[in-house]
């Protein structure tokens, strides 16, 4: 071959490696690696957009704050967050050298009062508005101070687009294991998020997530919970085309909450050992919430029992229920041995809104739904439009539905 030929080649390899996206070592995104005894914070805060941060195995004890593009990575059950070890303020020695005369009195400390809720310096909630001017402190404020492990965290006017978390734990935190406001195409995989005090998972006021091949156990709440706002009411956010896939939720209050948004797919998920398996919930607000599919899931004996609060009864024997939705379809689940005596026990439910809302045009088809007490199917409420059509069932409240 001549030195001529060899020349056209490369240029023409040159061209079609342009035209293919393949990206030069320079082009590529950096990587950025954390080992035990490293802030994973200060890796996040000075990585650039793009860049993949690597979390070695070993424990962190740090809240963590994302409010840019960036890969966040670890190696599953061996990378854990935890919360931060709560500093205390050291005791001064007495100086050897200036003895107290017997009989001087000793002045006490005076113990440092916590702050009311909502004073300067009170926890704030996660979804908190920072105050004007101070959006990226008051960020980082809501995370730390609402004890979550990893907050994703943008604004109205500036969601954060693209963030990637994967392959690592969350464990422990007061509020939540991950918290994400005002994001899109957030990505969520093989993450496990354990014994937290409220969710494990959750999102709101965002667009396009991605949740797949997680753990969530043992949460106080919502293993995952995905939200239009926590913090007012108002119509169902669309989330154009979110995905909660191949998750497996077990011992939390309820597996998968989805409240007030629309737009979804909830698909081969494994939930167990909760108090509940699925929570659909709606409300008067519009647009309503649905225009979801909840498909090919697993819910088998959801028998844990959560005493109830101000917002729902007792919670025990819940496979899935819709309360408030329109337009949603559940279809070829497998929805078995859930059993409890709360009003929401049972297989699947289309349940009487609290708030008045009702559920309307709703398909339930091709699910088994056996062995579920005290109904393997059943219609309340005074909603219209609702399908029940060809489940494998035995029971249902009214009769005539299996």
């Amino acid at each position: 071959m001549t030195n001529r030929q060899i020349k056209s080649l490369t240029c023409i390899a040159v061209v079609m490696a342009a035209g293919l996206g393949v990206l030069t070592p320079s082009a590529a995104a950096a990587g950025r690696r954390v080992l035990p005894g490293d802030s994973i914070q200060e890796a996040v805060n000075f990585a650039r957009p793009g860049d993949i941060i690597t979390v070695m195995p070993g424990t962190y004890y740090e809240n963590v704050l994302i409010t840019k593009r960036v890969t966040l990575r670890g190696f599953g059950a061996r990378t854990v967050i935890k919360p931060p070890v709560k500093a205390t303020t050291p005791v001064n020695p007495v100086n050897p050298g200036t003895p107290v005369n017997p009989g001087t009195p000793v002045t006490p400390v005076t113990p440092v009062t916590p702050p009311e809720p909502g004073a300067t310096g009170a926890p704030v909630a996660p979804g908190a508005a920072a105050a004007p001017g101070a959006a990226a402190n008051g960020r980082a404020l809501t995370c730390s101070q609402a004890d979550t492990g990893i907050c994703v965290m943008g604004t109205a006017e500036q969601p954060v687009v693209g963030v990637d978390i994967r392959s690592l734990t969350v464990s422990g935190f007061k509020r939540n294991g991950i918290w994400a406001s005002h994001t899109d195409r957030l990505s969520v995989q093989r993450v496990i998020a354990e014994n937290n005090g409220t969710w494990g998972i959750a999102q709101e006021r965002s667009t396009r997530g991605l949740f797949r091949d997680n753990t969530a156990r043992d949460n106080a709440e919502s293993g995952l919970f995905i939200a239009n706002t926590v913090d007012r009411e108002g119509g169902a956010t669309d989330t154009l085309g979110a995905v909660i896939r191949r998750n497996t939720l077990t011992g939390n209050r309820i597996g998968v909450t989805v409240r007030r948004v629309r737009n979804l797919a909830v698909y081969g998920n494994t939930a167990t050992g909760n108090c509940g398996g699925i929570f659909v919930v709606g409300d008067e607000g519009e647009p309503g919430a649905g225009d979801m599919t909840i498909r090919n899931n697993r819910i088998h004996e959801n028998n844990k029992f959560c005493k109830g609060n101000s917002r729902l009864p007792d919670i025990q024997g819940v496979g899935i229920v819709l309360t408030g939705a329109e337009q949603t379809v559940v279809r070829a689940n497998s929805i078995r041995g859930n059993v409890g005596a709360s009003p929401l026990s049972g297989g699947i439910l289309l349940f009487k809104s609290f708030v008045g809302a009702t559920n309307t045009d709703n398909v339930i088809q091709d699910n088994e739904v056996r062995d579920n007490k005290p109904a393997d199917l059943a219609n309340q409420g005074t909603g219209s439009g609702n399908r029940f059509l060809n489940n494998r069932c035995e029971s249902s409240v009214p009769a005539g539905m299996c």
